[in-house]
């Protein structure tokens, strides 16, 4: 690696770009010297290039720590292809695949390593942190780290930790989503020298932000790819859904297809593959689908269902228009939404003796005794778990969600892990096996002509592809390889794609577990402020969508639209002068004495003139005569 390359040499040699995109070019100098860096980029803005393109500019190693297995394991693909040297270091691997992958992070002149924050306080890490030439500490997903963000995760605290033991290494942290107490957090919590945030506008002039009142969505469904065309996305919010909806839109003859996480990890891959290459125009999702994701020419995706954020919506409906062409979010709403997203809350944030129950049954359906499994993740099937215990899995699984926060279990994703592979033996006591066993030679040497590094690290690979290619059935593929395994010449790990789950701490009394404050009432509280910020963006009839978006995540400054719904309809509106006067006068009048709702002012101002109503208040907000309050309130801006 040509460590006194610059960065556009660096991109132009291992991305094929001239140029950088607005803003990265910025964060790559401000990282190269040497600052900490908070950098907001919007879905699909590239920001594993801020990191990338800064460490190979420099010897030594970047450690990177996300959340996702599936996009670390994308990311190092990707690197690999490049002929960038890449490793994962995440919680489905074995200690053992561990322990040689950090080796080679010491002594192999790796240039990334990606580490799941599960593992940063574990000791075989910790161990050897001091012995890497660490450059950068790359942080993505850092919203994470904030208990006022969307998606809290406590094993991020620990990365301030891991600074002291590499002081001199700056962290660049970054993130899609962030409202400006997310911010503030982020920096505080990775322990910035200084406060340094770099940001693109979150603002997409090409993408329409519409929300419909609409009791028959799969009829408007149908309207608006027969409208729109090209490619699209729908976000469902159950697995079930996603099913029906797609067979649907085939009835329809619409050419769809369907993913969810509990899908088989090939027949997911499958399905975005052809949602990708335009084989399949529609593809009708839970929230499990899009991460690390960049098609850019989706024209439209749809929401069915309210989001539990702002955060989460704004990055989904991000997906569309990458391409910079004119795409819509739009967003289905129908008169019962809003009360079941209200009632999310009970199901999000269940009983505390109703967590400790599932903790209970789950260290007993491991078989665990008290104190055991720490060290081990066990392949999680919840629907057998649910079935066995007589449980709800959505309740399952937000129980887990607070045992986790106080670090008493790890979940991973479901993700396909393909079999993993690594000779341990000599190539003398290898060579005698092979002699003796002409199946066995001749898988051997498939498997060394076809994956490098066999003798050095674990390699994925692919039993099917070996059975081909030795004309031999798979059966007696993996017989060979148990043979192998036995005789200690290789250590073998089959693929899975079920969630792992590990007991942080090990297993201990159900009755003597204990929930923080912060972990369960601060949670609550945060949680409902941002549902009751999804009901705002849905009700709303006042504001430029895209206006309220951006005012969301501290972009205060932004023009309207134009092009969402409520723009469009703003434009069509006539207001003579004598009734913008009437209105303005008594809106004033009543805001002086009290903060209303929109529709109590409606109907304070007399609720057959509702239209005249929102044009006179659009107005006086424009003009900050009015303002909104933190309760989403109209009140007297002056």
């Amino acid at each position: 690696m040509n460590s006194s390359a610059t960065p556009s040499e660096i991109l132009l040699k291992y991305w094929n770009y001239s140029s950088f995109r607005p803003l990265q070019e910025d964060i790559v100098n401000t990282v190269l010297n040497g600052k900490d860096t908070l950098a907001l980029l919007p879905t699909g803005g590239g920001k594993s290039i801020c990191f990338q393109v800064p460490a190979l500019c420099r010897d030594g190693l970047c450690l990177v720590i996300s959340p996702l297995i599936a996009l670390m394991k994308d990311q190092v693909d990707s690197l690999r292809k490049k002929d960038i040297k890449a490793i994962a270091v995440n919680s489905v691997m074995t200690n053992k695949e561990i322990d040689i992958a950090l080796e080679n992070c010491i002594y192999g002149n790796y240039k990334f390593l990606y580490l799941s924050p599960e593992r940063l306080q574990s000791d075989i890490f910790l161990q050897r942190l001091p012995k890497m030439n660490v450059n950068l500490i790359a942080v993505d997903e850092a919203h994470c780290i904030s208990q006022w963000g969307y998606d809290f995760r406590p094993p991020y605290l620990k990365i301030k930790d891991i600074r002291e033991l590499i002081p001199n290494v700056p962290v660049l942290a970054l993130t899609a989503t962030a409202t400006p107490d997310v911010v503030k957090d982020i920096q505080q919590k990775l322990g910035f020298k200084k406060e340094n945030v770099l940001r693109k506008s979150f603002n997409r002039a090409n993408l329409a932000y519409v929300v419909l009142q609409e009791e028959d969505k799969n009829k408007r469904l149908l309207k608006i790819i027969k409208n729109v065309g090209g490619s699209g996305i729908i976000y469902e919010r159950s697995r079930r859904k996603t099913a029906e909806t797609a067979d649907f839109l085939k009835a329809n003859k619409i050419n769809s297809s369907f993913y969810h996480a509990g899908m088989d990890a090939l027949k997911r891959a499958e399905v975005q593959e052809k949602w990708i290459n335009n084989t399949v125009q529609v593809i009708v999702a839970t929230n499990a689908f899009g991460m690390g994701i960049d098609k850019p020419d989706v024209r439209f995706v749809v929401h069915t269902d309210l989001a539990e954020s702002l955060e989460a919506y704004f990055q989904e409906a991000g997906r569309a228009g990458r391409d910079e062409q004119k795409a819509y979010a739009v967003l289905l709403v129908s008169n019962k939404d809003k009360s079941e997203l209200k009632k999310r809350v009970e199901t999000a944030f269940p009983q505390k003796d109703e967590i400790k129950q599932v903790y209970h049954a789950l260290a007993n359906y491991f078989h665990l005794a008290m104190g055991s499994g720490a060290d081990h993740f066990f392949d999680f099937d919840i629907a057998e778990f649910c079935k066995k215990y007589k449980l709800e899995a959505l309740r399952v699984i937000n129980c887990i969600k607070f045992l986790e926060k106080e670090e008493y279990l790890i979940l991973t994703e479901s993700t396909y892990m393909p079999s993993r592979l690594k000779i341990t033996g000599t190539k003398e006591q290898l060579y005698e096996l092979q002699v003796a066993n002409e199946e066995v030679d001749s898988i051997l040497k498939v498997m060394l002509r076809s994956y490098s590094g066999l003798f050095f690290e674990y390699v994925n690979i692919y039993e099917n592809d070996i059975a081909a290619r030795t004309k031999l059935d798979k059966s007696k593929v993996l017989n060979a390889i148990f043979r192998l395994q036995e005789n200690e010449l290789v250590s073998y790990f089959p693929q899975s794609s079920l969630p792992k789950l590990s007991f942080g701490r090990g297993r201990i009394d159900s009755e003597l577990l204990t929930f923080s404050k912060e972990n369960y009432e601060l949670r609550k509280k945060v949680f409902v402020q941002k549902i009751d910020s999804v009901l705002n963006y849905a009700d709303n009839k006042l504001f430029c969508r895209s206006r309220l978006l951006l005012s969301y995540f501290g972009e205060t400054d932004s023009e309207n639209c134009g092009v969402c719904d409520i723009c469009l309809e703003r434009n069509k509106q006539e207001l003579n002068t004598a009734d913008f006067e009437k209105f303005s006068e008594k809106i004033k009048s009543l805001l002086t004495k009290s903060a209303l709702t929109l529709q109590q002012l409606i109907e304070q101002c007399g609720s057959t003139k509702e239209a005249q109503v929102i044009k006179t208040l659009q107005v006086l907000l424009d003009e900050k005569e009015v303002t909104y309050n933190n309760e989403h309130k109209l009140t007297s801006g002056k």
